[in-house]
């Protein structure tokens, strides 16, 4: 089981919000405790603080990375983001229909759009996960009355792209009044089965159906009608009214599709050989707002027919203000457009804190209320733990509360030989939750007593908070310290690592690590193929490393291992679709690009290096030295979200690429 290194919680309850963890808890131990914290930054999230039974980890011997033993602290990662919406929130299927967001599951069927600007359009799509949270809440209010109550982290798809809603970190693009958001419209309301909306769809039904034989009366059409007429006798259904409510326009519409009407892709299409019900079916859908369109003359048998406007918001608008549910719908490939009428008029803090809802879909959006919102889309690392790979590794993180007593009993055990262990391999120890929780503190110092050489790969800027501690280890033993940037392109940073610190916040760390007597590596990771491999990106990325003061660094190609693989493929097709199919020949093969455009990029950074003055020392080692003179370690931390589960023993070659952070 995974869970074999791990066991209860620590004894200390003193922190707020404590629970015993329970089932169906995939961390249902014994002594198990669950902490939520009120701080905006982690609403939403879920930390599971256990005792572990080990800290010091074999790297698998099939595993590419060079060195043996590793730390991992966290399990999941604070840096990711949760987009979330209020659960009432109508959120269409992939057939027409709607269902309230609180309500979907896994495997529902919606839809979801791909492409990029004016070329976007909707696919159908599945949901992966689906999930709640409590957040500050935010109401946004459109020209057209559409209200939708999300949290300030959630973003919509606008004529400026995607923006936040009130984003809480600056520089992140928010959304504004007068920003147009893109879909639909509005949801129609579903009809109410009044008295008027049955007896129009009786009149509807039968009139409509007076010229079938008798044994044509039956399917779900007929078994609705029979319960109607419980009520509503015959003659009066029959009758036409002298002026006929919205409900019987409805129920009228409904019964005459279900006995002359027909869906063709986006059409509803009615055809009678009575050219009067056919005018009474029009003036139903002016009343309810609805183009349509009759053909001049009749088709062959004297067959006349009336259809509806062939667009999306019209074939949705049809079946949500009828009723009508067994009409085929197929909107794949149509184009995703912005009306007037989608215009944000209003952006309200409502000073609350309310239960919202998200997913995640195959496409990393979906359409809520008529508009084209983002979800939440992660990686595969929680997998090794049983966890979903989508929001459990963003909002349940499993955080070792005994690492400090665990570290100094292992490498005070006699079997401990002294390697060199590295940091951050699987998840960024430096995340945020690393500045309520501080254990790497206790790490360092424990690695600094025992003299035991060690490296840290990093995201996190708060690294700097430990600096002092670094200078204390490095006086007795090896240190290395890299950093991973790959790419210095804020739009990029923004979509695919949203939640880390920026490419500029990490420049700025490595200048100061640098001036505090550090010589600071780089791993310019991942390197996405088709988006941050251009020659201008490699040059502005590796000059501003140089800038920094960097004194190496190691190109790392996208490394897409199964689970990271399929969430990147959808934020690929929906934010570069012209790639996809670039991307399906490179990674045919499996979870790494082909070696020689592997040797190729190496090659571009390599030169850039040498122009800027930085240069990897031959034989794949990455040595720096440290404070005072100490040798680095041999070979730093070039860990992966996807990184080396916490399990069997091995030493493997060299890593070539990294998993997406």
């Amino acid at each position: 089981m995974r869970w074999s290194h791990l066991s209860g919680a620590t004894d200390d309850d003193s922190l707020p919000n404590a629970a015993p963890a329970a089932p169906p808890l995939p961390l249902a131990l014994p002594g198990a405790t669950v902490r939520t914290f009120e701080t905006p930054g982690f609403a939403g999230m879920t930390f599971y603080e256990i005792r572990a039974k080990s800290l010091i980890n074999r790297v698998p011997g099939a595993s590419r990375l060079p060195f043996q033993w590793t730390i991992n602290p966290y399990r999941g990662c604070s840096h990711a983001c949760s987009y979330c919406l209020s659960g009432d929130t109508p959120i269409l299927l992939a057939d027409g229909s709607t269902r309230p967001l609180s309500q979907l599951r896994t495997g529902d069927a919606v839809l979801g759009t791909m492409g990029a600007g004016p070329h976007r359009r909707y696919v159908p799509t599945t949901v992966l996960d689906h999930w709640t949270t409590s957040r500050p809440a935010y109401r946004v209010t459109l020209a057209d009355g559409t209200r939708l109550v999300a949290s300030g982290e959630h973003r919509f798809l606008t004529d400026r792209g995607w923006r936040h809603v009130s984003p809480a970190e600056p520089g992140l693009p928010a959304l504004a009044v007068g920003d147009r958001m893109s879909g639909v419209g509005r949801f129609a309301d579903a009809p109410k089965e009044s008295p008027d909306y049955r007896t129009g769809y009786l009149c509807g039904l039968v009139r409509g159906d007076a010229g079938a034989p008798a044994g044509s009366r039956e399917g779900d059409a007929w078994i609705r009608a029979d319960g109607y007429l419980e009520d509503i006798p015959m003659h009066v259904a029959l009758r036409w009214p002298e002026a006929p409510t919205g409900g019987w326009h409805r129920g009228f519409l409904a019964g005459a599709f279900g006995s002359t009407g027909h869906a063709d892709r986006l059409a509803i299409v009615f055809t009678s050989r009575d050219p009067g019900f056919l005018d009474r079916i029009t003036d139903a859908l002016t009343h309810l707002g609805l183009p349509s369109r009759r053909p001049p003359h009749a088709q062959l048998g004297g067959v006349h027919s009336v259809e509806i406007a062939r667009d999306l918001w019209a074939a949705l608008r049809f079946r949500h203000l009828t009723g009508v549910g067994d009409a085929p719908l197929d909107a794949s490939g149509v184009g995703v457009r912005g009306e007037a009428q989608l215009t944000v008029a209003d952006i309200e803090d409502l000073g609350l804190t309310l239960p919202l809802y998200d997913i995640a879909t195959g496409t990393g959006d979906f359409v809520a209320d008529g508009v084209v919102s983002h979800n939440c889309f992660a990686r595969n690392t929680h997998t090794y733990l049983d966890l979903d790979a989508g929001h459990d590794f963003d909002s349940k993180v499993i955080v070792k509360v005994n690492a400090g007593e665990l570290i100094r009993r292992e490498l005070a055990a006699p079997r401990w030989r002294g390697d060199s262990i590295a940091i951050g391999t699987n998840v960024d120890a430096y995340q945020r939750a690393e500045g309520r929780y501080r254990l790497m503190p206790q790490i360092l110092t424990a690695l600094r007593d025992f003299a035991n050489p060690f490296s840290i790969l990093t995201k996190g800027t708060l690294l700097l908070r430990d600096v002092d501690l670094l200078r204390q280890a490095a006086s007795v033993t090896r240190v290395s310290l890299s950093m991973s940037i790959g790419f210095v392109d804020e739009r990029m940073w923004r979509a695919v690592e949203p939640g880390t610190p920026s490419p500029r916040r990490r420049l700025d760390a490595i200048s100061r690590l640098t001036d505090a007597g550090f010589s600071i590596g780089v791993l310019m990771a991942p390197i996405l193929p088709g988006l941050t491999d251009t020659d201008e990106s490699i040059e502005e990325t590796v000059a501003a490393i140089a800038a920094a003061g960097a004194t190496s660094v190691t190109p790392l190609a996208l490394h897409l291992r199964p689970g990271a693989r399929e969430w990147y493929a959808a934020w690929l097709t929906r934010e570069h679709p012209e790639l996809a199919a670039q991307y399906r020949e490179l990674y045919r093969g499996g979870s790494y690009l082909p070696q020689t455009f592997q040797n190729e990029i190496g090659a571009r950074v390599r030169m850039a290096a040498r122009r800027h003055r930085l240069h990897r020392p031959p034989g794949g080692e990455a040595r720096a030295m440290g404070v005072d003179g100490a040798p680095a370690a041999d070979h730093p931390g070039t860990g992966t979200t996807g990184g080396a589960p916490e399990r069997t023993a091995g030493r493997g070659a060299e890593p070539r690429q990294l998993t997406l952070l």
